[in-house]
């Protein structure tokens, strides 16, 4: 009796290997491999008539476009679509729109949208080295030299503390080692900036003579990040995705190191005040693509840009979820995305357990997050996070 399999097949490269594996020639592979996956995107806010070009396009090429009915008779001004076809059909569908020039901007989005889905590797340049990002996921230790950050607080204010505790972390396993001088838990007022010098750069001083790995600020303030790229760091982790101090672009881009974005609203005393959203993605892309674009412009080079969506950062729980069941819709942006869930508060709730008592739910959750394209995981418990990752990265990266 035949056998009828329904395979799981997420990249070109998986799709190249299963008609291999069948024995189809090299030819047959280059004409079938923009057919073997299949993409949904939506496109929100456009003309009624251009939707229903674009359903008309899509299906003379063998696809389709899900069209909203007031779109379809137009009496709406702007309308989303959701199409829907293969890279093939979609390569077409652009080949169209380049003819009409009223089309070609829309166009050009589409292919560069394409161009990023289909991105597996981005290397991050550092002074010393540089890291191709996707062949293995990277682990960022936390090291907050604060009294007040919601896990940690006042465990590594003295120096000598923080010094040992990045030395163990560099030990067991971390990648990056991020430090913080200023906390962001919900509800915390900003400190001066001479404070939290103070509290970062002997640290980062000390621990530069003794790791090899990279070490990362992690501040909202430029003059902050400017001294402690003098003192050493070399990356720069902005929470505020530029919207506090776009200074911090323009030190990342005269020292050519890279710059963590991350998705927030308002601010860590008041982000978690009243959270609501019209379209949780939507309005997270859009914030974040206007982020990338503010630091491109300021000189940061695209591929030193790496993307955070912010969990716990102005999201309701629920919100949390969707994000790292959904982390892959962030690959459209075309850049890396850290994702930082460790010991936080959405954790607490489904375990019903305080911040000690949340090492599983974060194992979990970087396990979940690296399958769904996660590049770098930002956690307090190296070892064992660097053990999920393993198992993690063998599932994520296995060929059969």
């Amino acid at each position: 009796m035949s056998l009828i399999r329904c395979l799981h097949i997420t990249t070109f490269q998986e799709a190249i290997q299963q008609m291999k594996k069948v024995g189809v020639d090299a030819s047959g592979v280059r004409l079938m491999e923009g057919k073997a996956l299949y993409f949904n995107l939506k496109i929100e806010g456009i003309d009624p008539r251009t939707a229903n070009l674009l359903k008309q396009e899509m299906l003379s090429l063998g696809g389709d476009a899900a069209v909203d009915k007031r779109g379809l008779d137009c009496s709406t001004k702007l309308t989303d679509t959701v199409l829907m076809g293969t890279q093939k059909q979609f390569e077409r569908l652009i080949l169209k729109l380049d003819q009409y020039p009223s089309f070609q901007p829309l166009g050009h989005l589409l292919r560069e949208t394409l161009r990023n889905i289909c991105k597996t590797t981005y290397p991050l340049r550092f002074r010393k080295h540089t890291i191709a990002l996707g062949k293995k996921t990277l682990l960022m230790g936390i090291l907050n030299v604060t009294p007040d950050s919601f896990s940690d607080g006042g465990l590594y204010l003295d120096k000598e503390k923080a010094i040992a505790h990045g030395l163990g972390m560099v030990k067991e396993g971390a990648d990056i080692l991020d430090i913080g001088g200023e906390s962001s838990r919900p509800g915390s007022k900003p400190i001066g900036v001479d404070e939290e010098l103070q509290r970062v750069i002997p640290v980062i001083e000390g621990l530069m003579k003794q790791v090899d790995v990279p070490i990362s600020i992690d501040t909202t303030k430029s003059i902050v990040a400017e001294e402690a790229v003098k003192a050493g760091a070399q990356m720069i982790n902005d929470i505020s995705g530029l919207h506090f101090d776009q200074g911090l672009a323009e030190v990342a881009a005269k020292e050519e190191i890279p710059l963590v974005m991350m998705h927030i609203r308002g601010t860590p005393e008041t982000m978690q005040k009243g959270v609501r959203y019209r379209s949780l993605f939507s309005e997270m892309l859009q914030s974040l693509r206007e982020s990338i674009q503010r630091a491109e412009s300021l000189g940061v080079a695209p591929d030193q840009i790496i993307i955070d969506p912010g969990i716990g950062f102005g999201k309701t729980m629920e919100n949390n979820l969707l994000i790292i069941k959904n982390l892959s819709e962030f690959r459209i942006l075309g850049k890396p995305i850290l994702l930082g869930t460790s010991r936080k508060n959405f954790l607490g709730k489904i375990l019903e357990a305080d911040v000690t008592e949340r090492l599983e739910g974060t194992l979990s959750s970087i396990a979940i997050g690296i399958i769904n394209g996660a590049h770098i995981v930002r956690c307090h418990d190296v070892p064992q996070a660097k053990k999920a990752i393993a198992v993690a990265d063998a599932i994520r990266l296995v060929q059969g």
